[in-house]
């Protein structure tokens, strides 16, 4: 039924989406983050998500950023794109300008702000996956669209077979198990939250579309892959290195801490766009001593 393959699993890169201190997008440290991820071992390249501040760009900006992903990966590892909208339309044409460029899949967030109904969600996705003949997976984030797609929908849609998967922050295991358990399985459920991703993959999750991988790429893909082998002691000892990391990054709103944290590894500048304001002082030495004991910095 779905057209998912080995290369959308695993450590998947919510990308930040680097930035001047003006403001506008840094080309040259985006084209140095894709090759960072490929040789760090991040198996997918997730552009223009709520990390790559998708809210901010405007759509040219949005599409300019898949497209130059896209190229400079050129077929090495896996792109995905953020195509969402709380516009069905709006979504339809961001995921078919996507699919154009050439992108192995697209991400679709639940409709944000006009809070549509569980069959308002259902209807959503099966037009635009009707309209698409791409790969499309699901994003459920009920923290940033106070909507929650509930389990049902997600295994309704999984008939489709444009809709390959769906990626799941609602940071609930259980929950997230009993979907694993009703659904196909070539339908990929993924994690959308670091803290508790490596359970979710140790009961069958295929993978994490990951904040800390900016800032740890290396050990985040060891992480899944131990999680995704079954290697439940393995991997809770690595979470347990890990999670000061996963806490600090959520200090402020992402993508405000990760913005930071990769500006002091050396790879892009600062600059993050309005609403969203530059990481605290107060902020930085806990995230900055938890980069330091992973050897990070």
């Amino acid at each position: 039924m779905n057209q998912n393959g080995p290369a959308l699993q695993g450590s998947m890169v919510a990308l930040v989406t680097p930035m001047q201190p003006d403001g506008s997008i840094d080309w040259v440290s985006l084209d140095k983050l894709v090759e960072f991820h490929i040789a760090e071992g991040t198996n997918t390249i997730v552009a223009v998500g709520t990390t790559g501040e998708s809210a901010t760009l405007s759509v040219s900006e949005h599409l300019q950023v898949v497209e130059r992903v896209v190229d400079k990966v050129a077929g090495r590892i896996s792109v995905v794109a953020g195509t969402g909208a709380n516009s069905t339309r709006e979504a339809v044409e961001l995921t078919k300008s996507a699919h154009s460029v050439g992108v192995d899949a697209c991400l679709l967030v639940v409709p944000y702000y006009n809070k549509p109904t569980q069959e308002g969600l259902f209807s959503h996705f099966s037009f635009i996956a009707d309209a698409v003949a791409v790969p499309q997976i699901l994003y459920n984030v009920p923290g940033r669209t106070i909507t929650d797609m509930q389990n049902d929908i997600v295994v309704r849609l999984s008939a489709h077979e444009n809709i390959i998967g769906v990626k799941d922050a609602t940071g609930d295991v259980a929950r997230g198990k009993a979907l694993i358990d009703s659904v196909p399985e070539d339908f990929y459920v993924y994690s959308g939250d670091d803290p508790t991703a490596p359970e979710l993959m140790l009961v069958g999750g295929r993978g994490n579309i990951s904040v800390t991988a900016n800032v740890a790429p290396r050990k985040m893909a060891e992480l899944c892959r131990l999680a995704m082998a079954g290697e439940a002691d393995a991997t809770r000892q690595l979470q347990s290195e890990l999670n000061p990391l996963h806490s600090a990054l959520f200090n402020e709103s992402n993508p405000i801490p990760v913005k930071w944290a990769v500006s002091e590894l050396g790879l892009m500048p600062s600059g993050i766009r309005l609403p969203l304001t530059p990481l605290t002082d107060a902020n930085k030495e806990p995230l900055r001593n938890a980069m330091s004991s992973l050897s990070l910095i």
